[in-house]
Parts: structure tokens; C-alpha cells; sequence
């Protein structure tokens, strides 16, 4: 069970293992200190998918939640403006080929190689019928948003992030272009 710590790390939250005392930098899911950074523990990464309510609940409609009013999609603006003028903790020197705000979906490829799609050019061209596709990545719609699959449609475990977050934590990181 992994509570929030309180606590950042380039301006992302770090979390705990409740029965170890494990410290997870969450972004890169491995376990930082604690018995569980002595095994190398990591967790899966688990996508994230941003859409409203009624898009997810019409397309998956076995979901639930622990309170609707408190689903996500009820405000356009579901980070409240949070970050408004950049991160508020720093994050150091931020890669300049994108805005520190702009979402991107990110991923690391079967070879090893991160590689970010920016997200609302990436929208476009999935609505409009394209194909992307990076080794084996394929952006695939899911309820209004994006996910990361390989060739048989499963998924990847990819990243909606802030760019600032994603080339903080992968510096080497690619970035697809139209």
C-alpha cells in the first residue's frame, strides 16, 4: 500500500510503502531507500488516461469510483490552474524543445529508448486516422484520451505528463514529430 509522503522530487510527488517504509519516486516507479530499494523493487507503470467522466463511463462502463462528484471531468480545468505560471518547486534546467506545461504522452520503447509525443498534436492526428508509431509503440484513443500500445494492442504502461516532469526524469528522451 503506497501512501503520499509529502514530499517532491522535481516537483513530483514521492510516495511510501506503508509496511516497509519504502520510498518510491513515483515517476520512474523504483523504490529509492528502504528494504525495498535493496531489492530493486519497481512497480508497473500503469497509464494514464485524461478524458471526462461520460467519455470513460460510456466506453468502460465496468468502472467505478469511490464518489462520483469527485471524478475527474467535471472541471475542464482539473489541475484548478495549479502550476499556472510554471512548476512551483524547481525542477532545474528544463529541456527548451517544448513549454514546461505542455502534456505529452511518454514511453520507453522495447530498445530502451524514451520517447514523448506531444499529446494534443498527437489527439489531432489520431482523430483525424493517423497512424503513430515509434519501434514498437503505436498511440491508440481510449474514451477521449491516449494510451501507448504495442502491435497486438496491449498496453504499455505509458506516461500523461507535464514536459517539464518527463525530461526531467528521461534527459535523452525523444521527441516525435509530425
Amino acid at each position: 500500500i503506497l501512501r503520499t509522503s509529502g514530499l517532491l522530487s522535481r516537483s513530483n510527488k514521492v510516495m511510501y510503502d506503508l509496511n516497509t517504509f519504502s520510498v518510491f519516486d513515483t515517476f520512474l516507479g523504483r523504490a529509492v531507500t528502504g528494504p525495498l530499494a535493496a531489492k530493486n523493487t519497481a512497480l508497473e507503470q500503469a497509464t494514464v488516461i485524461t478524458t471526462d467522466w461520460g467519455t470513460w463511463k460510456k466506453e468502460h462502463p465496468e468502472t467505478t469510483v469511490l464518489l462520483e462528484r469527485y471524478a475527474l471531468g467535471r472541471d475542464p480545468d482539473f489541475r484548478n490552474g495549479r502550476d499556472a505560471n510554471g512548476p512551483i518547486f524547481p525542477v532545474g534546467d528544463v529541456d527548451p524543445r517544448l513549454s514546461v506545461h505542455e502534456d505529452i504522452i511518454g514511453v520507453v520503447t522495447a530498445s530502451g529508448t524514451p520517447v514523448a509525443f506531444q499529446r494534443s498534436t498527437a489527439l489531432v492526428a489520431l482523430q483525424r486516422g493517423d497512424i503513430i508509431a515509434v519501434e514498437n509503440v503505436r498511440l491508440a484513443l481510449d474514451a477521449g484520451g491516449i494510451k501507448a500500445v504495442d502491435a497486438d494492442g496491449s498496453d504499455l504502461g505509458s506516461h500523461q505528463a507535464f514536459w517539464f516532469a518527463w525530461s526531467q526524469f528521461h534527459p535523452d528522451t525523444d521527441l516525435w514529430r509530425q
